[in-house]
C-alpha cells in the first residue's frame, strides 16, 4: 500500500450499528455522503442485512441493506432473515458463518454485500472512490475471546474489491482528528467513542493550527462494552420477568425455576433472530405446559414466532433514549398479538450498568497509564457516539476531568468526518493500526 502522498481520501466509519462515510474535499469539513432512505435522507446508514427468496434472483436469494434492509424485513417480516450488528462477531472464532433459509454466509461475505447496497444506495456518490480509503476499526474488538488478527483477516477480505488502497485506524482516532480541526491552540486531548459494540479511548497531543504534524497519537484502549450491552442489560432486567424469566415450572412432583438457558440468546439480538426454528420451539411449548405461569411463556413464544426481534429491541431503545433526558421511562411493546409495558427509573438502570461502567472507567485509567499521564494533564475530554448521551457515562467523565473540559457532537458522524482527514495527510502510516 502506499503511504507517500496526500490526496483524495474517503473515510468509511463501519459501525455496529450505524456506518457513515466521508469524502475529502481539501477543507477541514468533509462532504458526508447521504442516501434518500425510505423515510428520511440521511448520512447515516444502519449497519443491517435483510435477506429473502426470489427464484427470479441468481441463487434464489435477494437482499437489502441499511434503512432498506429495515423497510423490507418490517413489510414481510415472516418471509425475511433481518440481520444487524454482524460487526460483533467479526473477532470471533466461534462464527463461521449465517445460515440464511438454504445458504450460509462467512462474515466476510456479509460485509461485502452489505458494501453492495451501500454503494449502490449513495446515488453515484460512490462510484467513483478516491483510491485511498480509510476504515475506523475497534481499538478492542466485541465478543469473548475477540481474535484481533482474525478480524482484520476478514475485514481485508469484505474491502478487497472497494479500494485499491486501504488503511484502518483505530475509530477514536478519527473522532480526535475531526475534533482537532476546531481547536485553534495546542491540547492533549482525550477522546472516547462509545459505539455499539465497543467503547474505545485515544490520547492525542494536537499541535496548533499550521504545525507540520498537527496531531500525535499518544495511547489507545478499548473494551467490548457498548450500547448493546446497556440494551442487554434491560432485556435482561425489565424484559425477561415479563417473558418468563424468574419464574417457576413443575418437574413430577417439584416446582423447579426455569433454566437460564431458554433466555440467553433473548439478551443477543444476533442470536434472538436465530431462535425461530423447530426445536427452539418445540422446546417453548414443552416448557409452557409446564411452567406456573404460560402466559408469561407464550409472550416468549410469539416473540419468536412472529419474528418480533427488532421491534422490541427498538422499544428497548427507545426506553434507553428516554432515560438519557428523563428521571423514569415506560417500556412498552405491542405486536404480534402482545402488549407489554413495565415502568422503569433512571436510578435502576444505572445499577444494572454500573458493573459494565466500572470496567469502562477502568478503561480510561489503562489509557492514561499506557500516555504515562495524569487526569489533570488532559486538557480536553471529547465524547462522541450515541450512549455517550447516557448520564451515568457523562458523569463519569465530569467528576473525572470537570465540566469545562467536556466537548461532545457529532455522536453519529464525527469518526467518518476525521478519518477522511486523515486520508489526506502524508503520514498516514502514523495513524494506521
Amino acid at each position: 500500500m502506499s503511504t507517500n502522498a496526500a490526496g483524495p481520501a474517503l473515510g468509511l466509519d463501519f459501525g455496529t450499528t450505524n456506518s457513515v462515510v466521508a469524502r475529502s474535499n481539501g477543507s477541514p469539513s468533509p462532504d458526508l455522503i447521504e442516501f434518500a432512505a425510505p423515510q428520511a435522507t440521511s448520512a447515516v446508514f444502519r449497519s443491517a442485512l435483510s435477506f429473502w427468496e426470489d427464484d427470479s434472483v441468481r441463487g434464489g436469494l435477494d437482499h437489502e441493506a441499511g434503512p432498506w434492509a429495515i423497510a423490507e424485513y418490517l413489510d414481510f417480516p415472516l418471509g425475511s432473515r433481518f440481520i444487524q450488528s454482524f460487526k460483533t462477531v467479526a473477532a470471533s472464532p466461534l462464527f463461521e458463518h449465517a445460515s440464511v433459509f438454504t445458504k450460509r454466509y462467512r462474515f466476510e461475505e456479509l460485509g461485502a454485500k452489505f458494501l453492495e447496497k451501500l454503494v449502490s444506495h449513495a446515488g453515484g456518490a460512490l462510484s467513483q472512490r478516491p483510491e485511498r480509503v480509510i476504515i475506523g476499526r475497534p481499538v478492542s474488538y466485541a465478543g469473548a475471546r475477540a481474535d484481533a488478527a482474525l478480524a482484520r483477516e476478514r475485514y481485508d477480505k469484505m474491502f478487497a474489491d472497494f479500494a485499491r488502497e486501504i488503511h484502518y485506524v483505530y475509530e477514536p482516532l478519527g473522532a480526535a482528528f475531526s475534533y482537532a480541526s476546531r481547536l485553534t491552540e495546542p491540547a492533549t486531548l482525550l477522546v472516547a467513542d462509545f459505539g455499539g459494540g465497543t467503547s474505545d479511548f485515544s490520547i492525542v497531543r494536537v499541535a496548533e493550527p499550521g504545525a507540520a504534524r498537527r496531531c500525535v497519537p499518544l495511547s489507545a484502549s478499548g473494551v467490548g462494552i457498548a450500547g448493546d450491552r446497556f440494551d442487554s442489560r434491560i432485556v435482561e432486567r425489565l424484559v425477561l420477568p415479563l417473558l418468563g424469566k424468574g419464574g417457576l415450572y413443575r418437574s413430577f412432583d417439584k416446582e423447579l425455576e426455569i433454566p437460564a438457558g431458554f433466555f440467553n440468546d433473548f439478551a443477543d439480538w444476533s442470536k434472538l433472530a436465530l431462535m425461530r426454528n423447530r426445536r427452539t420451539l418445540d422446546e417453548l411449548a414443552k416448557l409452557q405446559r409446564a411452567a406456573l405461569d404460560p402466559e408469561a411463556i407464550g409472550r416468549m413464544i410469539a416473540i419468536v414466532e412472529n419474528e418480533l426481534g427488532y421491534p422490541l429491541y427498538e422499544a428497548v431503545g427507545q426506553v434507553k433514549r428516554a432515560l438519557s433526558t428523563e428521571s423514569h421511562a415506560e417500556f412498552r411493546f405491542a405486536g404480534g398479538g402482545l402488549d407489554i409495558s413495565a415502568d422503569v427509573t433512571r436510578a435502576q438502570f444505572e445499577e444494572w450498568i454500573a458493573p459494565d461502567v466500572a470496567r469502562i472507567q477502568a478503561c480510561v485509567d489503562d489509557a492514561l497509564a499506557k500516555a504515562d499521564l495524569g487526569a489533570e494533564a488532559i486538557d480536553r475530554v471529547f465524547l462522541t457516539g450515541g450512549s455517550s448521551l447516557i448520564p451515568a457515562i457523562r458523569r463519569l467523565f465530569v467528576e473525572r476531568f470537570g465540566e469545562e473540559r467536556i466537548a461532545s457532537g457529532g455522536e453519529l458522524t464525527s469518526i467518518a468526518h476525521g478519518l477522511a482527514l486523515i486520508g489526506e495527510a502524508d503520514n498516514i502510516a502514523d495513524w494506521a493500526s
